[in-house]
């Protein structure tokens, strides 16, 4: 006869074996709803900040965060802006498409709510540009909720007033944003009343508030507080380091020691008030437990205001399409995808973010029509990337297209004038190999004319 010891013993081991099973089963689950959560996005988008204006290219500048940042992650070394000035730059990198086709050859300087389009004075073909990012454009935050996405938005919008905010634009929460394409001053009081029409930078702050630092808090308050299931994309666009140059008071004496005078030495504080920035963001990814599970993304609208030496030209003088005005900063930092101390010299536009942000969001390729953007996927993971033309057009002085295949950047003038350049060679483009019987030359020139008749408007 079986004792009721040895029963209750038999009943003990199977509920014990019962636990550790669906425990096993549950951590099991744990793991793998953790392995397929979506992961979070920071798309962090800095205004005139140059490619050389960094740490790791520039000793003059103090980085450690967006140096870490760089070390941790993928450096794209040739990223270039297709339309490099501030409001077809955001339109760009909004949508995929080159701005050109949006009628967005130029940054936006009327009121939408009055004229559609602006001319600008000194541009010799007098071309029409948009104010306003049309509302039937589809931006990445409207195609993100078909992902599950939470969309919030920081800071410089310049894409139109009140009726084209990025509330309009698929964005669920906004902060910062202005009728300003830039502040009258970095410290409080930032605008003037006409420009901050729902009071966003008024409220609440006081003088000695330094807008970057203001900003940044309501970022990282944003990731601290953050308590949906969804996945997020806080999309973090600095007004900072666009004029007027007024570095925090405290850094300005560090820079002007370096040998940095006037307005450069005011410069060199803001780029480090942005680092410490990215910084914090990070810190406050970390202490919320989801920085192995966010991608970073950090890139500049157009060239620097400033020395981007080696790199020739700028936003200012009349050569924007050189190296120093359409190259720009790029890192991608993709925990357990981007491989560390990883840099790419693969040429790259800022209207690839949105196919690789889809990419990011829903797990498989992005194959949306009509942009002209292409998901960097393939290099993030180290796979074949197929090569590509890169064009580039903006209508404010004789300078006005451009293209780059590989090794080569042709660019072009309304005056008729042609410029050839092998920038991995020629890096500063002070050899000009135009008429020099290369083929290239004339492979070039007739691609950009294809492209002109399919891609600019006719007005």
């Amino acid at each position: 006869m079986i004792s009721k010891k040895t029963i209750l013993t038999a009943f003990v081991a199977f509920v014990a074996m019962l636990f550790i099973t669906c425990k096993g089963q549950g951590e099991k689950q744990v793991s793998t709803n953790k392995e397929n959560k979506k992961p979070n996005i920071v798309l962090l988008f800095v205004d005139d900040w140059g490619w050389a204006d960094v740490g790791y290219r520039n000793p003059l500048f103090e980085t450690p965060n967006i140096d870490q940042l760089k070390s941790d992650g993928l450096d794209f070394n040739r990223a270039y802006i297709p339309t490099p000035t501030c409001s077809p730059s955001r339109a760009a990198i909004l949508t995929g498409k080159e701005s050109v086709r949006m009628e967005m050859p130029r940054h936006i300087s009327g009121n939408p709510e009055v004229e559609k389009y602006n001319l600008w004075p000194k541009d010799p073909v007098q071309m029409p540009s948009i104010n306003y990012l049309p509302l039937e454009e589809v931006t990445y935050a409207e195609r993100l909720k078909e992902y599950g996405y939470y969309n919030a938005f920081i800071g410089k919008w310049h894409l139109g007033h009140q009726a084209h905010f990025p509330d309009k634009q698929g964005f669920d929460e906004v902060y910062g944003t202005t009728n300003a394409g830039h502040p009258k001053n970095y410290y409080y009081p930032f605008f003037k009343q006409e420009d901050d029409p729902k009071g966003f930078l008024k409220s609440g702050l006081k003088e000695g508030d330094y807008l970057t630092e203001v900003l940044t808090n309501k970022a990282t308050d944003f990731i601290k507080n953050y308590d949906k299931q969804d996945p997020f994309m806080l999309s973090f666009w600095y007004y900072t380091v666009h004029g007027p140059s007024i570095g925090k008071k405290e850094l300005l004496k560090k820079y002007q020691d370096k040998g940095m005078e006037g307005k450069y030495a005011h410069h060199g504080a803001m780029v480090e008030t942005l680092d410490k920035s990215v910084g914090k963001v990070r810190k406050a990814l970390e202490e919320k437990g989801i920085a192995d599970n966010t991608v970073i993304i950090l890139i500049s609208d157009q060239g620097g205001a400033y020395s981007n030496a080696p790199l020739s030209g700028g936003k200012k003088g009349g050569n924007t399409l050189g190296e120093g005005g359409a190259r720009v900063p790029f890192i991608v930092y993709y925990p357990g995808v981007t491989k560390p101390k990883s840099v790419t010299e693969i040429p790259v536009q800022s209207i690839d973010l949105y196919p690789t942000i889809m990419e990011i969001a829903s797990g498989r390729k992005f194959d949306g029509d009509g942009i002209q953007g292409k998901s960097l996927m393939p290099i993030i993971k180290e796979q074949k990337f197929e090569s590509r033309k890169l064009f580039f057009f903006r209508s404010y002085e004789d300078q006005y297209a451009a293209v780059i295949d590989g090794d080569w950047k042709l660019i072009k003038y309304h005056s008729g004038k042609f410029q050839l350049f092998n920038v991995t060679k020629d890096i500063s483009e002070k050899n000009d190999l135009i008429g020099k019987g290369l083929e290239i030359e004339e492979t070039l020139k007739i691609a950009i004319a294809n492209w002109e008749k399919e891609a600019v408007p006719v007005y």
